[in-house]
């Protein structure tokens, strides 16, 4: 079956359920799930579909630009919650650990140990409010122009913070992963994670399989400055590559 043809008819069981599966797709078309997950990429840029965890539904986000908060907080909470628990088992007692802004970055903080003694610094006011009561953590949170929904700071006053500061480790949000790195929708945002990267001992990028082969509008890094991905699926073989080549890890539940 051609390319063209496959995603004529992932639009078809679209049309007639609104949301479709990723795996319930790959049996019906008999095909790998990686094969559609790259239908699925390339319909969304077309503004056909809009990917969800595990599958599509009907309509779309305008290209290039991010979905509402409310939206990417009400979708994939298990995903998120799993990626959550994969980095906050990653972090030592004692470190200076850096939860970047995102609804997922938010489940790190969550995740993280209740007596976990360490200094957490972030731009993300709802990192910040999850651990606020922690006894054993000292949070620091940088300054800057303040973005709703997500509770987002960076400008220039958040890279300043962040040049300040040497993290053992750091996780960052993205808006979109592919083979040649993260990209981010917002540029002041971006701005500050590549001063995160820059200063840290290692850090990992937090995405869902619905940001894999997304292409956000500014570049963050490539792969060979990041310690890895940590993720809710096995990303497609591109992007594996991509960062097992330089080194990188990638984890997933």
């Amino acid at each position: 079956m051609l390319p063209a043809e496959r995603r004529a008819r992932i639009l078809d069981s679209l049309r007639g359920t609104r949301v479709v599966s990723t795996e319930d797709l790959a049996q019906s078309l008999s095909v790998s799930g990686e094969t559609i997950r790259r239908d699925l990429a390339g319909l969304e840029r077309q503004g056909l579909l809009a990917r969800v965890h595990g599958g599509a539904a009907l309509g779309s986000v305008p290209a290039g630009e991010e979905a509402s908060f409310a939206e990417r907080a009400a979708s994939g909470s298990e995903a998120k919650e799993r990626i959550g628990r994969a980095a906050a088992a990653l972090v030592e007692p004692g470190q200076l650990i850096v939860i970047d802004v995102g609804t997922t970055a938010a489940r790190v903080a969550r995740a993280l140990p209740m007596d976990l003694v360490a200094t957490v610094a972030t731009c993300s006011l709802l990192a910040a409010i999850e651990l606020a009561e922690r006894p054993n953590l000292e949070i620091l949170v940088c300054g800057g122009r303040l973005r709703g929904g997500d509770l987002a700071l960076s400008n220039t006053a958040a890279q300043a913070f962040f040049a300040d500061l040497n993290p053992d480790i750091a996780f960052l949000g993205s808006g979109g992963v592919d083979a040649r790195g993260v990209t981010d929708f917002h540029f002041d945002e971006a701005m500050v994670r590549k001063t995160i990267v820059k200063n840290a001992a290692a850090s990992y990028v937090l995405a869902d399989s619905t940001k894999f082969d997304r292409l956000a509008r500014h570049r963050v890094a490539g792969w060979d400055t990041l310690a890895g991905l940590i993720t809710d699926q096995d990303p497609p073989t591109s992007i594996r590559s991509s960062i097992t080549e330089v080194g990188g890890r990638i984890l997933f539940r």
